[in-house]
């Protein structure tokens, strides 16, 4: 699923015009990435949470010339499944 896919479905289930769909997406989408880049956490219940973690620096392998070489941290998004996310997931495996 892509962006233009959210803005149909808004269009379709919210009655609303193809260009107010896709600023709304666009409006919430914008709004996350802020959110995260601030570090604050976003809860949506009943779908989850993203949050952003530090990366660990570590070493990777070059295995063309067999080197190590550094990799640098840094952070990244993490989402966790909420419960009922969860146990849709379960029971649509389950089928």
């Amino acid at each position: 699923m892509i962006k233009n896919d959210l803005a149909i479905i808004l269009e379709r289930k919210g009655n609303f015009g193809r260009a107010k769909s896709v600023l709304l997406v666009e409006t919430i989408l914008e709004s996350m990435r802020k959110a995260l880049l601030k570090g604050e956490k976003i809860e949506i219940r009943g779908f989850g949470s993203f949050r952003v973690v530090p990366k660990k620096s570590g070493y990777g392998r070059d295995i063309r010339r067999n080197k190590q070489i550094p990799i640098s941290g840094g952070h990244r998004v993490k989402f966790r499944a909420g419960l009922d996310f969860k146990k849709q997931l379960k029971k649509s495996s389950a089928e």
